[in-house]
């Protein structure tokens, strides 16, 4: 018997085959190929690293409107937890459905990683208006050649149905709006609804409230440098003892607000895109402030004049110049700023906005410290332009 094994071994050893074992082999052959293939599925639908997902397996593609770009490395380690809609509409009842969702969506937006943007950096221009833009031809010189580097958002009522021509940089510019009354939440709502609409677009880094009544008072590049570069916001917010300062202060709204965070401030503001996002998806202080800020309360209190200023007091203390770069002049007497026709305006009136004053800039002193005028009439225009040269040029 040991005999014959070892002539069988014998025999495979010198390449002698039985009949049918080249047909033994072939099966073999085919059993290990179809092995490999399950295998290979099983890895292509499980995912193993390093291996390629064919096109049908691939995930949705997801919304325009919410994809980042940049190195998913760099998104999965910014990425915090981000609210289901569901989740952020919970604590904000008081936000019509529209607007709940246009929040939500400028939150999801910054929460996954505006620092990924590589391009050309962009200042949002945010136009708070009635209606038309009187002052319109100004800006479209003030915008000219410099595309790119700017983008535009206009607010205004409802009922204003006049569209812009083609040409001009404000064409299409209008978002959703709603009605807007002074020295109410409705006015807030607006410039969070300006904020969440300029939050979308990624390379917006830096975002300005202005109203139909701007002018800007240096050249888009000044403009543009001092803002993109700066280290700070620029919310006017300081501390009135007097009764319309801390007299508009109601006690319901502490402890989460105390009269020493209590601020007061000009409603044109500069912020950067951490300041934006946060007031847009601020639940905790603006109900406080909708329910006990009120116009006809009792104390009076205007929440344009006190919700952004105290906010930016409690959050960013040490990141705000405590000032904002829109001029007004106020007389003595009088509760509002005081309005500018074409017989005000003149060289000596546009240089003093431009370098009238001393102020702080990126820790340095300087006479540069405001970029915009504010309430100057229609009828202002024509001097205006007629003043180009000095209104935009980098110099006084």
């Amino acid at each position: 018997m040991n005999g014959e094994n070892n002539q069988h071994r014998a025999k495979l050893l010198t390449g002698h085959k039985k009949p049918g074992s080249h047909f033994t082999v072939r099966v073999m052959c085919l059993l290990v190929a179809l092995s490999l293939g399950v295998i290979a599925r099983t890895c292509i639908r499980t995912g193993i690293p390093g291996r390629t997902v064919s096109a049908r397996n691939q995930p949705p593609v997801p919304d325009p409107d919410l994809v980042i770009s940049g190195p998913a490395e760099a998104t999965a380690l910014q990425m915090p937890h981000l609210p289901s809609l569901q989740e952020f509409a919970r604590d904000r009842a008081y936000l019509e459905e529209d607007d709940r969702e246009l929040f939500w969506r400028a939150m999801l937006v910054s929460g996954r990683g505006e620092s990924l943007n590589a391009g050309v950096p962009k200042v949002a221009f945010m136009f708070l208006t009635k209606g038309p833009l009187p002052l319109g031809p100004l800006w479209e010189k003030f915008f000219k050649g410099y595309q790119g580097k700017y983008a535009i958002y206009i607010h205004s009522s409802p009922s204003y149905n006049a569209q812009d021509p083609k040409g001009s940089v404000f064409y299409g510019r209008r978002i959703p709006s709603k009605p807007v009354g002074w020295g109410q939440a409705s006015m807030i709502d607006a410039e969070r609804r300006l904020l969440a609409n300029a939050l979308l677009d990624h390379a917006n880094e830096r975002f300005v409230l202005l109203s139909e009544s701007c002018i800007p008072v240096f050249d888009f590049p000044t403009v543009y440098s001092y803002l993109i570069n700066t280290k700070v916001t620029f919310v006017s917010s300081f501390d009135d003892p007097r009764a319309v300062g801390r007299g508009r202060y109601s006690r319901m709204m502490s402890p989460a607000i105390n009269i020493s965070d209590w601020r007061k401030g000009s409603q044109w503001f500069s912020s950067d895109r951490t300041l934006a996002s946060e007031i847009v998806s601020d639940a905790k202080y603006y109900s406080i402030f909708q329910d006990h800020c009120l116009r006809y309360g009792n104390p009076m209190c205007y929440m344009d004049e006190h919700y952004i200023p105290t906010f930016v007091n409690i959050l960013h203390p040490g990141t705000n110049a405590n000032r904002t770069v829109t001029w007004v002049y106020w007389s003595m007497d009088s509760p509002h700023p005081e309005r500018f026709h074409k017989g005000d305006v003149n060289t000596d009136l546009i240089r003093k906005i431009k370098c009238g004053e001393r102020c702080s800039y990126n820790g340095e002193t300087t006479t540069l410290c405001y970029l915009f005028g504010r309430k100057f009439e229609a009828d202002t225009l024509r001097p205006l332009m007629e003043l180009q040269s000095t209104l935009f040029n980098p110099n006084c």
